[in-house]
């Protein structure tokens, strides 16, 4: 599954387009999409608009017997053209709402984070229908307004339209009748499985109440719809009813733990300063009722002193 690239420059992060040198999180939406369609993309003819910097591209060469990674940005192109080479995958400069390609060109084409930045919905998926033969299939993906956006209060400054699930089926609808949707979120999951065999999966789900639900698929609403879609009569492909993505070093658990450390960590160096501030407030008190004594006042100013230099240390 490597793409692993073949310079080490990097395109800045913007938080327009993703980069392989993010990190955490977002890591695993990006590559998981990519490594999802891989597995549907075996010798075909495949465009990825909207390719950003060619990372998903690259993934889906290894598989395909072509690609064309597309982009509207010249900078993302031309990285891509010095980062990433492969046999039968090229990039291309061109605008996702006008593709220069002649009629039934592709067997898949591939759209993530695409749909969002553009406002003609209508046009993106009539230029799709018009580049994919007669039995091609889109792959595309669109954040669930409701979920991202809705519930969570955040605007994303680069997303221009947002769909609902209806309205995402709608727009399918129009231009690509016989379609399916999956669903995807991050989560944190304990996942158990056997060693011997790997038929069937299960979904559990503890409640607030301490009741324990069981399921075909997992209880949480998805963040992201990604769309399988092709003209009326065409077989859809069928990839696992559930598919899960990891890296190797579980980054993601990795960057957890280590912020569970860190917060351990200061918990415990918080204790100690609140026990060296009472331990200085009770020196001071003494003090203060032993002013009588010759050395008062010197005892008194030496305690300040040592509490304010231990505060400005810290």
């Amino acid at each position: 599954m490597s793409a692993e690239p073949e310079h080490d420059d990097a395109l800045e992060f913007t938080g327009e387009r993703f980069t392989p040198e993010c990190v955490r999180e977002i890591v695993y939406e990006h590559w998981h999409r990519y490594a999802w369609a891989r597995g549907l993309v075996a010798g075909k003819d495949v465009l990825d608009c909207a390719c950003g910097e060619g990372y998903g591209s690259r993934l889906l060469a290894g598989r395909a017997r072509s690609v064309v990674g597309v982009d509207v940005d010249p900078e993302a192109i031309a990285h891509a053209r010095r980062r990433y080479s492969a046999d039968g995958l090229e990039f291309l400069e061109a605008d996702a709402l006008d593709l220069p390609f002649e009629d039934d060109r592709f067997d898949v084409v591939v759209s993530f984070e695409t749909l969002e930045h553009l406002a003609g919905h209508d046009e993106l998926l009539a230029g799709f229908r018009r580049v994919l033969r007669p039995g091609g299939v889109l792959l595309l993906s669109s954040p669930d307004k409701r979920t991202y956006s809705d519930l969570t209060g955040y605007d994303n400054e680069f997303h221009v339209r947002e769909l609902y699930r209806d309205e995402l089926e709608a727009l399918l609808g129009r231009h690509f009748p016989n379609h399916r949707l999956h669903g995807q979120k991050l989560m944190f999951h304990s996942l158990l499985w056997s060693l011997d065999d790997d038929s069937g999966t299960e979904h559990l789900t503890l409640s607030d109440d301490g009741t324990v639900t069981k399921d075909r698929r997992p209880a949480a609403e998805p963040l992201y719809f990604l769309a399988i879609a092709a003209a009326d009569g065409v077989d859809l492909p069928e990839p696992p009813a559930l598919s899960l993505f990891t890296d190797e070093a579980e980054s993601v658990y990795a960057h957890y733990n280590e912020e569970v450390r860190k917060h351990i960590a200061a918990g415990h160096l918080l204790a100690e300063r609140e026990r060296e501030i009472e331990r200085l407030r009770a020196a001071l008190e003494l003090a203060r009722s032993n002013s009588d004594a010759p050395d008062a006042s010197t005892d008194t100013s030496s305690t300040w002193t040592r509490l304010r230099r231990w505060l400005t240390k810290r």
